[in-house]
């Protein structure tokens, strides 16, 4: 892994034996006046789903997940002439399927860590655990999540020949170009496993970096054969959103486990296992990217006219460009 040079996450190129590259942060600002009061709670109309959100579980969201919300900045106070109730209506261009995941994965994960009201969570257990004055490991007090996220950029290749082309002297797509290019990306859709794609291009390139960041993330709490918790078409675009949120491996072995000792009554770490999650440290409030170019074939109909069960082999080239963060709540 390289940390770039440049603050600029665009034009800043990393070495080619990095498989994963920082970014500087570029996050949204999130904007409150000293002398304003802030939004205890915001709604968001996701694509026309209304979503109430508390200030504090926001806060608690992904980085990258933030950007992607409010690229442009958020508002978190209100304005002097505000006179309606404590929150405020933000319309976001935000996948609502995709939100809705992600907050109930966190919802869940919190009240596995901390508990709720009738049933203790692994945070009271883990207090048993013996820490040195100058432990400041994060891991031991707060639960770690695990954020991959890929956007898929496809472009297909029209058959030579073929009913779908672009007007020429417009430049516009026909209606067949439309049908063909919507149901690649269909086609691609179901193709829910996370890893296929990576590990097909280390065979290819035999880039051992890159087989690297595979393992460490499949040691951390992916499996191999995962596929993506969310996936979906964008609607107006040629690109497929993807993400898999996990749990991090830390090591800490809970009574119970199946990794437990017989006859332990108390958390056990181990160090190994919490040495390699302590890497994934580097990504937490620091989301970094990988990018690159995937070639692959999909089957599609002929034509929209054709009749049921017709149908051809279509050459699809997708930009790929994984995003890895590691959130603490």
């Amino acid at each position: 892994m390289a940390t770039l040079g440049s603050s600029n996450p665009i034009t800043s190129v990393a070495p080619s034996s990095s498989p994963i590259t920082s970014v500087s942060p570029s996050y949204p600002p999130l904007y409150a006046s000293s002398n304003q009061q802030l939004l205890s709670r915001l709604n968001l109309d996701l694509r026309g789903t209304m979503f109430p959100v508390d200030r504090e579980t926001l806060m608690l969201l992904p980085e990258s997940v933030l950007l992607g919300l409010f690229p442009q900045g958020l508002i978190l106070s209100k304005p002097a002439s505000w006179e309606g109730a404590d929150d405020g209506v933000f319309t976001v261009d935000f996948d609502p399927a995709c939100f809705q995941y992600i907050l109930s994965f966190w919802s869940a994960a919190q009240s596995a860590f901390y508990g709720t009201p009738t049933a203790p969570g692994l945070f009271h257990a883990q207090q048993t655990i013996p820490l040195q004055p100058a432990d400041e490991n994060p891991l031991l007090t707060k639960q770690a999540i695990i954020v991959l996220r890929e956007e898929l950029e496809y472009f297909s290749i029209t058959p030579r020949g073929g009913l779908a082309r672009t007007d020429i002297a417009t430049g516009a797509p026909n209606d067949e170009l439309r049908a063909l290019k919507h149901a690649a990306g269909k086609a691609l859709e179901v193709r829910r496993a996370i890893f296929t794609a990576l590990q097909r291009n280390v065979n290819k390139e035999n880039n051992l970096a890159e087989q690297h960041l595979i393992d460490m993330l499949c040691m951390s709490g992916f499996s191999r054969t995962d596929e993506w918790g969310y996936r979906a078409c964008e609607p107006t675009r040629n690109i497929i959103s993807s993400m898999a949120l996990v749990l991090l491996k830390t090591g800490i072995i809970h009574p119970g486990d199946i990794d437990a000792e017989p006859g332990q009554t108390t958390p056990i770490v181990d160090q190994a296992q919490m040495a390699t999650a302590q890497k994934l440290l580097l990504f937490w409030r620091k989301p970094a990217r990988k990018c690159w170019w995937d070639g692959v074939e999909v089957e599609v109909p002929v034509s929209s006219m054709a009749e049921k069960g017709k149908t051809m082999i279509v050459k699809v080239w997708a930009r790929r460009v994984w995003t890895l963060e590691l959130s603490l709540i």
